[in-house]
C-alpha cells in the first residue's frame, strides 16, 4: 500500500471522515534486503528505497496536509543507527534511513510555523523476531559493542515514539532520538 498514492489518500480520507483529523502519524513500515555493494540487485535496491523512502514521503505528505491546516500535529518517523553511522551490506537501508532523517529535518522546517513537529526515533538491536534468527556470536558481537550490554526492547521504541507524539515534546522538532543502549558512542 505505501507504493499506492491513491490508496494511501483513500486511507487517510476514511481516517479523517472516521475520526475528524489526525494528530499523529508514525511511519514504522520497513525491510531489509541486504546484500554488498558488488552484489546487490537492483530489485533489492528498488524494494527497500520503494518501501522505506517512497513509503514515508507518500504517507507524509498525504497526512501533513490535514495537520498543517490544523496548525497541529507530530510526525514520527522510524529511522536506524544505520542509517546515521551505515553498516557493510546495508547499502540500500543505510540510504533509505538516512533519507527519513534527511526528510525529517526538511519537514521540520517546513511545517514549523504551522505547529507541525517533525522528528526520528533510530533504534539500535532490539530484540525482535528479526535479531532472534540471528547467530549467537553475531548477538554476542552486538552486546559487546552495546555499552548497556543488552539488547533494547520493542517498549523502549514505543516509549521513545509516546515522549514525541505528546506535548511533552512540544519544543522539539527536526531531531533524531537514538535508542541503542549507548551503541553508537
Amino acid at each position: 500500500m505505501l507504493r499506492d498514492r491513491e490508496a494511501i489518500l483513500t486511507f487517510v480520507d476514511e481516517v479523517e471522515k472516521e475520526y475528524g483529523k489526525i494528530d499523529i502519524l508514525v511511519n514504522n513500515a520497513g525491510i531489509t534486503k541486504d546484500g554488498l555493494l558488488m552484489r546487490m540487485t537492483e530489485d533489492q535496491w528498488d524494494a527497500v528505497i520503494n518501501v522505506n523512502l517512497k513509503g514515508v514521503f507518500n504517507m507524509t505528505q498525504a497526512v501533513s496536509r490535514s495537520m498543517l491546516k490544523a496548525r497541529k500535529g507530530s510526525i514520527i518517523t522510524l529511522s536506524s543507527v544505520v542509517g546515521l553511522h551505515g553498516n557493510a551490506g546495508q547499502t540500500n537501508y543505510a540510504a533509505t534511513k538516512g533519507g527519513v532523517v534527511a526528510m525529517s529535518k526538511t519537514w521540520a522546517k517546513e511545517f514549523g510555523g504551522r505547529n507541525v513537529r517533525a522528528n526520528c526515533v533510530a533504534p539500535g538491536f532490539i530484540q525482535t523476531p528479526m535479531t532472534d534468527v540471528l547467530s549467537e556470536d553475531t548477538i554476542k558481537g552486538m552486546l559487546d559493542a552495546t555499552p548497556l550490554g543488552r539488547l533494547g526492547q520493542v517498549e523502549d521504541i514505543a516509549n521513545a515514539v509516546l515522549f514525541l507524539a505528546s506535548d511533552e515534546s512540544s519544543f522539539i522538532t527536526g531531531e533524531v532520538i537514538s535508542v541503542s543502549g549507548g551503541l553508537m558512542l
